[in-house]
């Protein structure tokens, strides 16, 4: 019998302008040691009284920690989403009055913060049925989003399992090339409490009349009380490309959105026999008022059972009424709040969270099970957010990692420090890295964001204390991403591939 195999290694981005301290930290490090320096030249105890205290409390905001953020980004944080409270830039009203376009005679898309900018197009995905499309007309992005299902890794053999997540790992290693057009993937899931109502809409259709009344009432009450003790999972596959890396391959499928869709397509459907090896069915490739249901039912999880009791019904013969899914344009909230530590939609409460230390110890490939755990009191959602990096960056990057583990160890040395078991462990991780680089192993860089949302405000802490300590039980170290929970709501409870900032830095 095969051995399960253990993953680990996972390697930290060092976004530090020297060493581990910010821009703005080593620069008050250097203005402190230039006060300091004052008194010294001035041969007074007078100065010295009133520049040792501005040298402390320069070094203080360097190297002070306040919520796992440097006392620096903390204030800065806290300054940005003052001044946003003051002049109620953290608060959303739905414009259902907005102006329609000149052009196409339609509402715009009325989203809140970063995605207010996205907008959902419409393609022929080549199989007689409509693509929905979402453009980043900014940063140039095409995203595709896929409802996919998985057998899951818990209850299989060991073998499977690793066969599965071998064939994972071969998936996203096929696209750590030069030239591809696919610059994101991200894998979505949302755990939320089901009340079983679309299941008893779907009984009602199909059951006959000539159904035997004992069998319709035992199946009643099973439904009953069943029901609203059941969860459900949805697993989305968002696959982005980028306009400025496909630019000749638009160009000759006819050029601008059209030609972009076009390309977005090609390479969605190169991508199934690959998504089959790694035992990912993909169901359906959502069509633009089925993206926008994601996103409605994210931000109005009351919302959830009219649209799944009409989705099914619109699926019953003779059905006249509206469609299954949302109008694009009514995607977003009525109303949306950012406060410092939640953010508020429709009636609903969310805090967001990002992972921000994966485990340091040998893991198996079922680890992250218990943060999907089913919760009757909240929804959970978790986005995993891969980037695939091209062989040349990507001994850049690795390089650039060991010549500034090196450096710091170097600077160690000259001062008398002993070095530590964990930067002795990240030296030789970001060897091992660029080893496997080098005998043909891709690279990504990966980031998770994580959601929980209750419609009960009194529930949110708790909500937030489970999901932590599910967190723990994973071996992972979450950050509540204080003064950005309307970024981390984008990110984690919704599958529109958002979350991977484009520089190395962190949220």
């Amino acid at each position: 019998m095969a051995e399960p195999v253990s993953y680990g290694g996972w390697q930290s981005e060092k976004s530090g302008f020297m060493g581990r301290l910010s821009g703005p930290g080593f620069a008050m490090v250097a203005a402190a040691s230039v006060v300091a320096l004052i008194p010294i030249n001035l041969g007074s105890w007078r100065a010295a009284l009133v520049c040792a205290p501005i040298a402390l409390v320069l070094l203080l905001l360097a190297f002070g920690r306040v919520m796992g953020l440097s006392a620096d980004e903390w204030i800065v944080l806290a300054v940005r989403h003052q001044i946003a409270v003051a002049k109620k830039r953290n608060m959303f009203l739905s414009g259902v009055f907005a102006p329609r376009s000149e052009r196409t005679g339609e509402q715009p898309m009325d989203l809140p913060g970063v995605l207010a900018r996205l907008r959902i197009l419409q393609a022929p995905d080549g199989l007689g049925g409509q693509l929905g499309v979402v453009h980043d007309p900014v940063a140039g992005l095409y995203t595709a989003v896929a409802r996919v299902t998985f057998p899951g890794l818990a209850l299989v053999d060991t073998e499977k399992q690793n066969a599965r997540v071998g064939s994972w790992a071969a998936f996203l290693r096929s696209y750590c090339t030069e030239d591809s057009a696919v610059v994101r993937l991200s894998v979505h899931q949302r755990c939320l409490p089901d009340d079983g109502a679309a299941l008893r809409s779907w009984t009602a259709q199909h059951i006959t009349p000539d159904a035997p009344a004992a069998a319709v009432t035992a199946l009643s009450e099973l439904m009953e009380g069943a029901g609203p003790a059941a969860t459900t999972r949805e697993t989305y596959l968002s696959v982005t490309l980028s306009a400025a890396r496909a630019r000749l391959a638009i160009k000759g499928a006819g050029g601008g959105q059209i030609g972009a869709a076009a390309v977005l397509v090609r390479e969605i459907q190169a991508m199934h026999g690959a998504l089959s090896s790694a035992s990912l069915q993909v169901v359906e490739w959502l069509s633009p008022r089925k993206v926008a249901m994601t996103v409605r039912t994210a931000y109005d999880p009351e919302s959830q059972l009219m649209l799944a009791t009409r989705a099914v019904a619109a699926e019953a013969p003779g059905w006249e009424g509206t469609g299954p899914g949302v109008d694009p344009a009514l995607a977003g909230p009525a109303a949306a709040e950012t406060g410092w530590g939640t953010y508020q939609h429709d009636g609903a409460w969310s805090v967001s969270y990002q992972v921000r230390t994966w485990p340091q110890s040998e893991v198996y490939a079922t680890f992250l099970q218990p943060l999907l755990r089913p919760r009757q009191n909240a929804r959970r959602s978790m986005s995993l957010v891969y980037e695939p990096i091209g062989p040349r960056r990507a001994r850049q990057e690795l390089a650039r990692e060991k010549a500034k583990r090196n450096s710091a160890r170097q600077l160690r040395a000259k001062t008398g420090r002993d070095e530590s078991e964990d930067e002795r462990r990240e030296a030789l991780l970001a060897r091992s890295q660029d080893a496997a680089r080098a005998a043909g192993q891709g690279v990504v860089r990966m980031t998770a964001v994580l959601a929980v949302t209750v419609t009960d405000l009194d529930e949110l802490e708790t909500a937030c204390a489970e999901l932590q300590a599910d967190a723990a039980a994973s071996g992972l170290e979450l950050r509540r991403m204080w003064g950005a929970q309307d970024v981390g709501f984008a990110a984690g409870a919704l599958p529109l591939g958002q979350g991977l900032p484009d520089r190395r830095m962190g949220f």
